[in-house]
């Protein structure tokens, strides 16, 4: 039996992180820089709950995008794109699906004194490499989605669940389950489903928006990417160039899929999607085998995440991209090895 750790979200920890909100006039909710489904759902789900009891919100990803697949979400059209607009100080900041401040990217560079811990901040996360900064933690790696922690801890503390707040609260917990196709899936994460499908929560656009549905220019980069694919067992690999970005109309966010795309390819382990930026390279990884775990190799480079999903950055030039993957192979394939073979 898999033990789980206390979920936070349902006892003392949950009403205090709720109490310390409500009771604010400006809170500042935000998430990660390069947001997924989870990171904007999860920002989007708690603005709803906080819009009765809180005057002012100012909502906004590490470096105002979000992908275009989640402007269906209810109030997306009220995030902040541009975040260097933000100058009003809040009295209380809630950081969620975010490991670590310094993730929120040019936000965090722009207001690094927010982050200081003199401004209570709530910490609502599920990656185990969470540095618990916060005044109030509600961290569970066990969850599947930040969206499944924010929903246990809004039924706890009261929070009416619309249809509005269903539908963002599953499309995080699709987005980060793959519509139920990683290991992080459990009992809990279904049963939640359920539960928000009950509760009005809008499964077909979810699933046209996440999965279905995608943009000609989207289309263009996946083939430029799966054209320049590496096979060097038991690694396989590609990359997002900003040539690539500008051949194709794409935005970067738009190759987010590719690197799942790849786990489990045969012959391989570990996939790894490399972006190139004008610091270096962003570098996103994904385990396809229980004894790699990525979020501890990535952690060796300054990143972190998931045992099976985690990112890292990297310096510019192929000379660190080729060190970093010389050293991964070398990591995986010893790993590898410790495996008993079966008779």
């Amino acid at each position: 039996m898999t033990t789980r750790e206390p979920n936070h979200s349902t006892g003392f920890e949950g009403r205090a992180a709720w109490q310390l909100l409500a009771s604010a006039r400006t809170v500042l909710i935000a998430t990660h820089a390069n947001p997924d489904a989870d990171a904007v759902a999860s920002i989007l789900a708690l603005r709803l709950a906080l819009a009765e009891v809180v005057s002012n919100l100012i909502c906004l990803t590490g470096d105002g995008l979000v992908p275009s697949s989640l402007s269906f979400l209810p109030a997306a059209d009220l995030l902040i794109r541009e975040p260097a607009t933000v100058h009003e100080t809040p009295d209380c900041i809630a950081l969620l699906d975010c490991a670590d401040p310094s993730r929120l990217g040019p936000f965090f560079h722009l207001h690094s004194n927010w982050f200081d811990g003199q401004i209570p901040m709530v910490n609502i996360d599920h990656h185990i490499t969470n540095t618990r900064f916060g005044h109030v933690d509600l961290i569970d790696p066990n969850a599947a989605s930040t969206t499944e922690i924010l929903a246990q801890w809004f039924l706890t503390v009261g929070v009416t669940i619309t249809p509005d707040i269903a539908t963002c609260l599953l499309t995080g917990l699709y987005g980060d389950t793959l519509s139920f196709q990683t290991t992080s899936t459990s009992v809990r994460a279904l049963e939640l489903a359920a539960l928000l499908l009950r509760l009005g929560a809008r499964h077909e656009e979810i699933v046209n928006n996440l999965f279905r549905r995608k943009p000609v220019s989207t289309i263009r980069l996946w083939g430029a990417a799966l054209s320049r694919i590496r096979v060097e067992p038991p690694l396989i690999w590609t990359e997002i160039t900003r040539d690539m970005l500008r051949e194709t109309g794409a935005r970067p966010l738009e190759g987010e899929g590719i690197v799942n795309f790849l786990s489990g390819a045969e012959g391989t382990v570990v996939s790894l999607l490399f972006y190139e930026q004008p610091e270096g390279w962003r570098v996103s990884l994904r385990s396809a085998d229980s004894l790699v775990d990525v979020a501890q190799l990535c952690q060796r480079y300054g990143g972190g995440g998931h045992p099976r999903a985690a990112g890292c950055r990297l310096p510019p030039g192929e000379a660190a991209r080729r060190v970093f993957l010389n050293d991964l192979r070398a990591i995986v394939t010893e790993l590898l090895a410790t495996r008993p073979h079966s008779r």
